[in-house]
């Protein structure tokens, strides 16, 4: 008897999955994913009205953004690893199942410092979630051709939250205060526990080793880092001089227990490549200039031009809008001339709507002359993303595919961090300017990640 191909085994030994309950699992893998985004960008349309309930100042809603992307990118470096060792399964729903607690409970959070310690929580458990998510998919399709639509169809329903965060953002603050937008998490987190509680794919346990000293040095780094950076904001400069010392001690312990380290977090041999470190530089860049402008945008057009928050939400679909739109595109581009053109014209367009929206901004400009600025860095987003994975697997090593697009989601949230850190504290300093230098600063650092992009990355043969 033929065996079709929806009905043949995974692997060897691995039980049958029909199609209709593997579609089902691949929605559920697929919404984990969705949620994990969705909480970095709900958020930024929230921001006043956050301040005014928890009475707290820029420096306080700085941590409430980075408090998740520090531990989430920090932690995205043993994820992976975390995921074999103690089976992807297993790992994706204990984070899913985090995930809706640490939401629900940081809808209730009384404090800003009870909210910062949750959303470091919601880091970790969205860290949980990504590798561990393409493994399952990678044990639910097995046939390659099948596995590259099941990853399209995860990457199209995921990165739809970039798109709807600022937009369902800005409906549930409106309509219910900024406690609402965790809320939202709970059922979408029971959702994917539903989905997910079949056994239609068992993914075993290993014995991969995982230096945790070393993890929680490298989360100490970032978080140091942004402490000083969120101090110079608030004018703290015995705070900021004393969390950059200490930052650098941390850095120093780091290299120390990598080096001796029989499983370092970050492969040495990734990092000898200048194609493998220029694209990182450049997946940096964009979360730098994306999330920043994120966190800068709304205080703007909330207390400068004021909008509410469903009115932000729907002025950042130029920003967004071509997030969903754009890669098709972009991918049959990147097919015929490989990913190195998409990357450079992106990161130009986003150096050249950084610079416009910063210029539009300082001659108080309307709403149109903005939008043209979001539309172009969101073209610049949305040309880069799609194929920075392809072009750092193909500049790095054989054999270190895997540890390359780990290590670029680990630099991409420290490019996140980073950049919410340091144009908020442009902002912060309170000069009048300081937004429009704020997206300066990111068009410049897109326009140095872009430049280095172009002199390092191979060319197509």
């Amino acid at each position: 008897m033929r065996m079709t191909l929806a009905q043949s085994p995974s692997v060897v030994g691995q039980p049958t999955v029909r199609s209709g309950p593997r579609l089902l699992a691949l929605v559920g893998i697929s919404l984990g994913y969705f949620m994990v985004l969705l909480d970095m960008t709900v958020l930024s349309v929230a921001e006043p009205d956050l301040a005014t309930s928890l009475h707290t100042s820029v420096a306080g809603l700085q941590w409430a953004t980075t408090g998740y992307t520090v531990v989430f990118g920090a932690l995205l470096l043993s994820a992976g690893a975390i995921a074999d060792r103690y089976g992807a399964r297993r790992v994706f729903r204990a984070g899913v199942l985090v995930f809706g607690v640490g939401s629900l409970l940081s809808a209730l959070a009384p404090t800003l410092a009870l909210l910062i310690a949750l959303r470091a929580v919601l880091g970790a458990a969205g860290a949980a979630c990504v590798p561990s998510s393409m493994a399952m998919i990678t044990r639910l399709y097995p046939e390659p051709s099948e596995r590259g639509r099941a990853v399209a169809a995860w990457a199209a329903i995921s990165g739809a939250a970039v798109a709807a965060g600022p937009l369902a953002g800005g409906a549930l603050v409106d309509a219910a205060g900024w406690r609402a937008i965790f809320l939202i998490n709970v059922p979408i987190a029971m959702l994917v526990l539903a989905l997910s509680a079949g056994r239609w794919v068992r993914c075993p346990r290993g014995d991969r080793r995982i230096d945790w000293a070393a993890q929680v040095a490298a989360m100490l780094v970032l978080a140091l880092l942004t402490d000083a950076l969120v101090a110079v904001g608030a004018r703290a400069w015995g705070h900021a001089a004393g969390s950059g010392a200490a930052m650098v001690l941390a850095a120093v312990v780091f290299a120390v227990l990598e080096r001796r380290s029989a499983a370092p977090a970050l492969d040495p041999d990734l990092l000898r490549s200048r194609g493998v470190r220029a694209g990182l530089a450049a997946g940096a860049a964009v979360n730098f200039a994306l999330n920043g402008s994120l966190f800068v945008l709304p205080l703007l057009l909330q207390t400068d031009r004021h909008l509410s928050a469903a009115a932000t939400g729907l002025a950042f679909l130029p920003l967004t809008l071509p997030f969903v739109l754009n890669p098709p595109l972009v991918g049959r581009i990147a097919a015929r001339v490989g990913p190195r053109p998409p990357i450079l014209t992106g990161m130009t367009l986003l150096a050249l709507g950084g610079a416009m929206l910063g210029w539009m901004i300082w001659a108080r400009a309307g709403y149109v002359w903005l939008a043209c600025g979001l539309l172009l860095a969101g073209l610049g987003v949305s040309f880069v993303l799609p194929v920075l994975v392809s072009a750092i697997i193909s500049a790095a090593p054989a054999g270190t595919a895997g540890a390359a697009s780990g290590l670029l989601n680990a630099v991409r949230q420290a490019g996140a961090t980073l950049g919410v850190a340091t144009m908020g504290a442009v902002v912060g300093l309170g000069t009048v300017t300081g937004p429009a230098t704020a997206l300066l600063l990111a068009a410049l650092v897109c326009a140095a990640a872009g430049s280095w992009f172009a002199l390092a990355a191979p060319r197509q043969p």
